[in-house]
């Protein structure tokens, strides 16, 4: 597989390129914010994964055109204004080749869904006895250690029910209790939404197959009443150790021990293209960024950053800001994170907790002043600010929704037709606007915090920073560069 390769300069020139000898401000970042430029780059997208077998996730071709497609903005149209260079981490490639659930009754489901890494079966699956499990709506079902007192899994495949905690925990705790894998029926339905178990622990999984509600739910009756149960599960998938990269780049401007940083994720998942997850938000950036290019006079400096393998369980910004040292960590005053800012049915939700301060305000102003209704969300751990909050770094971001707002969720449709158009531009309108008020200046902005609690567990309090410390630590592992950077030049 060849790697990213930085491009050549001769011959080319990008219109706009000259810097004037205008200051920066948040104003003038909002003006040159274009729709049609927006769209050019979706476009272009669009195309690489089309080139490329129809996505763009990490370990293919159709990732590594994307991070090409970066570098030749960054690099070249760009390159007098900023440095750029590549962050490279190992991490594990997942890729399904088959799976399938047979019934007691001899059927093959015809929906079954695999989260990502899952570990495989042997070739021929394993059959064995169904067990099911009890179900707790309240505390999550098969969570806790006590909740499999009494359960003889001992060379079953065992029935549970989705819900309460990640899918991750349920396989440990199946796996500890002698159980062969895990059929899952989803406590939601009809869909089924593809959940991510952690790749740096997949010996601590079973195989599982996910399965409809309806499907589970009468299973489990049938246990229930006393009826035998045997059940095939096949898992078939890839799982190897590929390269892959960060795309990041700062200002040569402004002081570079107070910087103002901005992401997105790069990545999408193998069903799609990913053109609103997260082609909206790597978009963005680069509009921002041409943006900025044309400016002088701010005092503090601006980072862009495109993380790999988001969809892989966020590793690329969970390895950068696991490399950071205190004194670099402390340099990053604010971060804001861009994830899914163009759904089709848009809501308008900012990311925070209670040291997001003056940027998640910004956000928010912006938005109300243009009419939108604004719907503030606590920061989950499911996209890039997870490393830089596990950090204290003040952090908030822009996201307009999954499911109903954006039925094509990972999944093939998720194409240049399935963004807002004018939800994207809005929003990359206020990302500049709160960009361009942080990089002139600092008032209101929180310190930096020293401990992000996780509180998401009833039983346990633990601190993030050793979760994403863990994963990114797995992920670099082997590297020969210590920080793994490559400095790029044209």
């Amino acid at each position: 597989m060849r790697t990213p390769h930085a491009v050549t300069a001769a011959g080319v020139f990008a219109a706009g390129c000259l810097a004037r000898s205008t200051t920066l401000t948040p104003e003038a970042l909002v003006h040159d914010v274009r729709a049609g430029e927006l769209q050019s780059t979706l476009w272009n997208l669009n195309r690489i994964a089309n080139e490329n077998g129809g996505n763009r996730a990490y370990g293919t071709p159709g990732y590594l055109a994307s991070v090409d497609f970066v570098l030749e903005r960054a690099q070249i149209r760009f390159g007098r204004k900023f440095d750029t260079y590549l962050q490279e981490f190992n991490h594990t490639y997942d890729e399904l080749l088959k799976i399938s659930v047979t019934g007691p009754d001899g059927e093959g489901l015809p929906v079954v869904v695999s989260p990502i890494y899952n570990p495989p079966t042997p070739t021929e699956g394993i059959t064995a006895p169904l067990l099911n499990t009890p179900v707790d709506k309240a505390y999550g079902s098969m969570c806790w250690e006590d909740q499999w007192d009494g359960v003889n899994a001992t060379g079953k495949l065992v029935l549970i029910r989705r819900g309460g905690c990640d899918v991750h925990t349920k396989l440990t705790h199946a796996k500890k209790n002698r159980a062969l894998g895990v059929i899952l029926y989803n406590n939601v339905g009809p869909k089924i939404s593809k959940p991510t178990l952690f790749a740096e622990k997949i010996d601590d999984a079973l195989p599982v197959g996910i399965i409809p509600r309806n499907i589970g739910m009468e299973w489990a009756s049938r246990l229930d009443a006393g009826e035998d149960m045997q059940v095939t599960l096949v898992v078939d998938t890839i799982l190897e150790t590929r390269p892959s990269w960060n795309v990041i780049s700062q200002t040569t401007q402004g002081d570079p021990d107070k910087v103002i940083m901005i992401g997105a994720h790069l990545d999408s998942v193998p069903e799609g293209p990913g053109i609103n997850d997260d082609g909206t938000g790597t978009t963005a950036l680069l509009e921002i960024m041409e943006a900025v290019e044309h400016y002088e006079g701010y005092p503090h400096s601006i980072r862009f950053a495109w993380w790999g393998s988001e969809e892989g369980g966020l590793v690329g910004s969970t390895f950068y800001t696991s490399e950071l040292t205190p004194e670099e960590a402390d340099k990053i005053k604010y971060y804001f994170n861009y994830d899914m800012i163009g759904s089709p049915n848009p809501m308008f939700g900012v990311m925070s907790d209670n040291n997001s301060g003056i940027g998640a305000q910004l956000l928010e102003d912006y938005l109300t002043d243009a009419g939108k209704e604004v719907t503030y969300r606590q920061f989950d751990n499911r996209s890039d600010y997870a490393g830089f909050v596990a950090l204290g770094i003040p952090s908030t971001g822009l996201f307009t929704g999954e499911g109903e707002h954006d039925p094509c969720y990972h999944q093939a449709c998720d194409t240049i037709d399935n963004v807002d158009l004018d939800a994207l531009t809005l929003n990359t309108k206020a990302a500049a606007h709160a960009l361009g008020t942080l990089a002139s200046s600092l008032e209101g902005v929180p310190k930096r915090a020293n401990v992000t609690p996780n509180l998401r567990r009833r039983r346990k309090t633990a601190t993030n920073f050793q979760l994403w410390k863990t994963l990114a630590e797995e992920a670099g592992r082997g590297h020969s560069c210590a920080h793994g950077k490559m400095k790029l030049t044209v």
